[in-house]
């Protein structure tokens, strides 16, 4: 059994894969499983991922594996992870890089701490920018309850720290069905993946390690882009907020998930002149439909401790709601 498999989704990123490629190279051990998977790209990155992984084999064990068709990153995670054979695992996506040895101090530091998994920081790279993106948590290098690390409601929490490719996971939680995505999302997959983990592991820690570079600013990347996909949020914090109401502690978790969404809508609204006009339409409605579905009485407390700007913006789309309805 490979000690680390490191899953790696590619689409349509032929500028960008040599730089994630070489990192690896720079990682690897003969104990690590590098699992790329191409995500049926329409450009050469199909035969630079072939090229690679004979070169990555000479000094690490790799699957590479291709798409018949696109089904976005959450199902390209998901084919990696039904290929992985390591006994931890971790993300990488096909625009970003590593830091030369990070993977081996990853590894070091979640056997040391015995837990289900690990979260780390990262650095953010914007052109030639790097800024240090630290994960909310201040205890670092002890093992703490997962569940406790969702709240308080009204601060930024583990769960809003919800990049896969920031940590390391035990393969443990494989076997549980805890580590795979909803198939098919194609923006904000991470957000019900991180709300499970941290409802349902049964134990993490935060470690001071810096080594993933998480590139902004990509012209291909999703949330450069506004087209209909990004609506996938919707469906995401649907999946959180239905999951998380059946949760026998609810009452306690279920106002972080109701704020995050509010917060998100908020934060999409807000910016909707990127979409095209249909698409800034149907987010309209989209969203005055998901307020409708939050727990009413839990919705008017959470806008009552909203920032004045945000709170009004979703009472205005509420009110609209009710208004329609009263007229219909």
């Amino acid at each position: 059994m490979p000690k680390l498999s490191v899953i790696v989704p590619f689409y349509n990123v032929q500028q960008y894969a040599p730089d994630t490629l070489r990192s690896l190279r720079r990682n690897a051990r003969s104990d690590f499983e590098f699992v790329l998977v191409d995500d049926f790209s329409k450009d050469e990155t199909p035969a630079v991922l072939e090229r690679a992984a004979e070169e990555l084999s000479e000094v690490a064990q790799v699957r590479f594996v291709r798409h018949e068709k696109n089904g976005g990153l959450a199902t390209a995670r998901n084919t990696g992870l039904d290929a992985a054979q390591g006994e931890y695992l971790t993300f990488l996506d096909g625009d970003d890089w590593l830091a030369p040895g990070y993977l081996a101090e990853l590894v070091s530091a979640i056997e040391e701490l015995g837990c289900d998994f690990v979260r780390t920081d990262h650095v953010q790279a914007t052109a030639r920018a790097r800024t240090v993106q630290r994960a909310p948590v201040g205890r670092r290098g002890e093992v703490l309850n997962p569940r406790e690390a969702i709240l308080p409601a009204h601060r930024t929490t583990s769960v809003d720290y919800a990049y896969a490719w920031a940590g390391a996971y035990h393969r443990r939680l494989l076997d549980r069905g805890l580590l795979h995505f909803t198939d098919g999302l194609r923006t904000a997959e991470d957000r019900p993946w991180i709300w499970k983990l941290h409802r349902e592991a049964e134990s993490f820690a935060v470690v001071s390690l810096l080594g993933v570079f998480y590139r902004r600013g990509v012209a291909s990347s999703l949330t450069q882009i506004g087209d209909v996909r990004q609506l996938d949020f919707i469906r995401a914090f649907d999946q959180v907020v239905e999951e998380t109401a059946a949760d026998p502690e609810a009452d306690r978790l279920l106002p972080k998930a109701v704020r995050t969404y509010c917060a998100i809508i908020a934060h999409h609204l807000a910016d909707q002149d990127k979409f095209e006009p249909a698409v800034a339409r149907q987010l309209r409605t989209m969203s005055a439909a998901a307020i409708q579905r939050m727990p009413q009485d839990m919705l008017g407390d959470v806008l009552d401790t909203m920032d004045l700007h945000r709170s009004s913006r979703l009472r205005r789309l509420r009110r609209r709601i009710t208004t329609a309805k009263a007229a219909a």
